[in-house]
């Protein structure tokens, strides 16, 4: 596939709330996904590993709502601005935004930049 397909279709399962599925279907097993923010999940490499982090998210947070905008393509890159419904166990409920850029490699995700 190339870049703005896989933009396109996995853009589309976030979208339609299918985050594990779009995961399984393109995220490669070598894939590298860094936060903005430090913390022990700022920087993780591996699937497995990345989706370790994603269960810690989800048992750490109630989502009310997620709205994905995007993709734009440039390249072997693609970016996707989601807005997030929030509240952190035990916090405050609040919107968040964040901006990823996502590079794509024979068709996987292999890295994942998060902007807040």
């Amino acid at each position: 596939m190339e870049t703005a397909e896989v933009a396109e279709a996995f853009t589309a399962l976030l979208k339609a709330g299918r985050f594990d599925e779009a995961a399984m279907r393109f995220w490669a097993q070598e894939l590298a996904t860094y936060e903005a923010a430090p913390g022990d999940f700022a920087e993780v490499h591996g699937r497995d590993a990345a989706f370790a982090k994603a269960k810690w998210w989800y048992e750490n947070h109630d989502v009310h709502s997620t709205v994905v905008e995007g993709p734009w393509v440039n390249g072997n890159h693609f970016l996707c601005r989601m807005t997030i419904d929030v509240t952190p166990k035990g916090g405050q409920r609040r919107r968040m935004e964040e901006h990823v850029l996502y590079t794509v490699r024979d068709g996987r995700i292999v890295e994942e930049r998060y902007f807040y």
